[in-house]
């Protein structure tokens, strides 16, 4: 599965946002780096359908996604069993082992409100590798993160990941020098 952007277009309030992007992102791992404001967000936001674009073309992204936003969100009142099993129906199998390998616990009680921002964020990130999909896109998914958790993060992705396109949006590319980067800018 390829998806094709070609001569994409967005701006918010008359201010140009991307201007004729045009890539292709192949199965794998494609990082989309840019300092804030320059698009990246935007950019995911257009392959998940939630904006359209100005002008322009989206193809092969018409798949079923999953996602990462840049705010984790889940139901702060549900423990993590609670916020899976409302995203996902039914709790995957693997779902035990995969919050395990990122320190969280799928039994534990508390609800998330209860927990600290990184161990939400490796839940809305778990959450997002559990669903079914054919494509992933994660917004500054470490964000909160410190090194070692960041890292475990990253080698779940690489694990999963396996034949559908990745677009990972991230300040940090340590870790991911060997995945091709799109970087974006509006000047």
């Amino acid at each position: 599965m390829e998806i094709h952007v070609e001569s994409l277009c967005k701006s918010y309030a008359g201010k140009p946002v991307l201007a004729n992007l045009t890539a292709v992102f192949r199965p794998g791992i494609t990082c989309i780096a840019a300092p804030s404001g320059t698009g990246k967000t935007t950019l995911l936001r257009l392959l998940l359908g939630l904006d359209s674009p100005d002008a322009g073309i989206i193809r092969g992204a018409d798949h079923r996604w999953a996602a990462v936003f840049q705010e984790d969100r889940l139901l702060e009142d549900l423990s993590a069993i609670g916020n899976l099993r409302f995203a996902l129906g039914q709790i995957p199998e693997e779902a035990g082992a995969l919050l395990a390998r990122l320190g969280l616990e799928l039994l534990d009680p508390n609800p998330v409100r209860e927990w600290s921002g990184g161990m939400r964020r490796r839940l809305a990130l778990a959450r997002a590798l559990l669903a079914p999909s054919e494509a992933l896109a994660l917004d500054e998914p470490f964000t909160g993160l410190d090194k070692e958790n960041r890292s475990r993060c990253l080698e779940l992705i690489l694990e999963r990941e396996k034949g559908k396109p990745v677009l990972l949006a991230t300040h940090d590319l340590t870790g991911l020098e060997d995945a091709p980067v799109l970087f974006l800018s509006n000047t």
